[in-house]
Order: C-alpha cells, then structure tokens, then sequence
C-alpha cells in the first residue's frame, strides 16, 4: 500500500475521532436548546450522522466545534420546522424545575436555571456558547451566523436579564 492511500484511509478515522471528541459538548449544547434529554441525545446523533454525511465539506485546519455547532442548530432548526408544520410547540420557560431539600446552592442554581430558561432562544444560545463552551465572540457569531456585534448585544441583553431575574 502506497503512503497517499494509508493517509486517505487513516482520515477517516482521525475526523471520527475528532468528532467523537465532540460529542459531550454537543450533548450540553443540544440540552440548552431542546428539552427532554432524550430528545437532545435524538439530535446530537442526527448531528453525528451529518457530519460524517458532509466530512468532505469540511475544510481541515478549521474549527471543527463550530462546524459542528452548525450542523446541531440547522438539525434542531429543521425539526422545529417539521414539528411547527404537525403540533404545538411545548412552552420551555413554563416548566418548574425541581428543587432538592431545602440545600440553598441548589435552589440558587435553580434559579439561575429557570432564569435562563426564560430567556428568549437568541439569547440562551449566544450566552450558552460564550459563557459555558467558552467560545470567542467570533467562534459564536460564525456558530450562530450573525454579525459579531449582535452576539454581543445578545449577551448583554442576556446578562441584563438574568441579574434583573435573580435580584
């Protein structure tokens, strides 16, 4: 076997590792955007398949997280899209969050829980990748595909929101 066919048969394997690598903080992502858990594990393997489906769009060298961010909101924005066409959407703000025997950390981070989930979907994404995935404003911005300066605005507005909720 020639070097140029050990190389291509040796990516393959490389992009599915890299991928697999992936897969937690996809599964972060696809619980902040959808709710129930099985419904986000549904999508982050939706996104798997994709991506291995498009590994040669993929350009090497690139930020394969974000990419793959990419492919997990154009999954989850599809199936909203199928399902609008079908049934009601659920009301996610609406939900009580349980709240563990009176341990006050806990009912704090509740809080901050239901907090964020109040917050409008544009917000909670854009805050989520920034302050959870510890992505730059660029990275975010590419994710989201909308200028720097709205993710930003977002993240401002989200912040607002949640000190005025918590207070």
């Amino acid at each position: 076997m020639a070097v140029g066919e050990q190389e291509r048969e040796a990516a393959p394997d490389v992009f599915a590792a890299a991928v697999a690598a992936e897969i937690p903080r996809l599964r972060r992502f696809a619980r902040v955007l959808i709710r129930p858990a099985e419904a986000a594990d549904d999508l982050v393997q939706e996104t798997v398949l994709r991506a291995i489906a498009a590994r040669s769009q993929f350009t090497p060298g690139t930020n394969l997280r974000a990419w793959l961010f990419v492919i997990l909101r154009n999954a989850r924005n599809a199936e909203l899209r199928r399902l609008r066409r079908f049934a009601p959407l659920d009301d996610e703000a609406g939900r009580a969050i349980p709240v563990s025997g009176g341990q006050e950390e806990r009912h704090a981070m509740t809080d901050v829980a239901a907090a964020f989930l109040r917050l409008p979907p544009t917000q909670r994404e854009a805050l989520w990748l920034v302050v959870v995935e510890g992505m730059g404003y660029a990275a975010a911005a590419s994710v989201l595909r909308i200028p720097v300066g709205t993710v930003r605005s977002r993240l401002s507005r989200a912040r607002d929101a949640l000190r005025a909720a918590l207070e």
